[in-house]
């Protein structure tokens, strides 16, 4: 069975307007062991990750502020959470997290964080909710440990992956592939190797040949030997701010076209689970554990 990172502090220490739907984590973590898609031995508490690791990806500078929480009010603004000691250590949790779920995933096949996926933080900045980030950070660890010689990170969260694209631009041994609504945050968007941006509306059909397709021609030209897979889910039609079409269904179904497609390569994936801003949060647990049941399918 594969390996799945999660701690209560992915949710609560969280300011309470900030909470929803952030507690997806918890409600995730809960809905997996309730159904039984996962044992209990599935999961593991990560540790803290250290300094000297999140400046693999990140600027010395913008760390050491953000340890110190002396970050500029701009730049606290710009992501969006007030600053706290307990924040921090869930962005440090986070980061180790998906750094040691990439370890199991070489044993594994595959391996999963709740939470992760905070794809808009770049090498010197936060944004939209994400301090460190955590699969670009991971990449760097694999690269530096001579581990992994070809990474690709595959971005399906409906907003581009700006950081992950900003960090790794002109570094050949990281692909970087986003698909991600045309007119959706950010609206200033980075360059990743490859962006696909859909049209509002975009439905199953469009969306999964879309992906089919850039899918296969990725794998025979970049021949990836890991994978990051960002898996959000605000790509769903009752999403608030996602403004595709996507049916739950048809969510699935991306996802296990990336699990397939790593199966048949026998690469190993990582997959943290990005966003989801659906009204009811059912709608976004249901579709968040839709990517597990696929991976039991898969993997299992």
């Amino acid at each position: 069975m594969f390996k799945i990172a999660y701690h209560p502090s992915y949710t609560h220490p969280l300011p309470k307007g900030h909470r929803f739907p952030m507690v997806k984590y918890e409600l995730i973590a809960a809905q997996l062991r309730y159904e039984g898609i996962v044992p209990d031995t599935a999961f593991f508490t990560p540790e803290l990750a250290g300094l000297e690791t999140i400046n693999l990806a990140h600027a010395r500078e913008y760390c050491n502020q953000l340890l110190s929480l002396t970050l500029p009010s701009a730049m606290v603004r710009r992501i969006g959470f007030p600053l706290s000691e307990q924040l921090i250590a869930r962005e440090l949790r986070i980061v180790q997290g998906t750094i040691s779920g990439c370890r199991f995933a070489m044993k594994d096949g595959v391996a999963f964080n709740i939470a992760g996926g905070t794809h808009h933080a770049g090498s010197d900045w936060g944004e939209g909710f994400c301090l460190l980030n955590d699969q670009a950070i991971a990449a760097c660890d694999l690269l530096r440990r001579g581990v992994s010689k070809q990474v690709l990170i595959i971005d399906l969260d409906v907003h581009q992956g700006n950081g992950t694209a900003e960090i790794f631009n002109g570094e050949p041994r990281v692909f970087t592939f986003s698909v991600h609504g045309q007119n959706n945050f950010p609206f200033h968007k980075e360059r990743s190797d490859l962006d696909i941006s859909l049209a509002d509306g975009t439905s199953d059909k469009k969306y999964l040949e879309t992906l089919e397709q850039h899918l296969d021609v990725i794998f025979e030209k970049v021949k990836p030997d890991f994978v990051f897979y960002q898996s959000g889910v605000d790509v769903l039609s009752t999403d608030k701010l996602g403004r595709l079409n996507l049916s739950r269904a048809g969510c699935r179904l991306r996802d296990e076209l990336v699990f397939c497609k790593c199966l048949r390569a026998k690469v190993p994936l990582q997959v943290s689970m990005g966003g989801g801003y659906s009204p009811q949060v059912r709608d976004i647990v249901d579709a968040h554990c839709n990517t597990f049941k696929a991976a039991v399918h898969f993997f299992d």
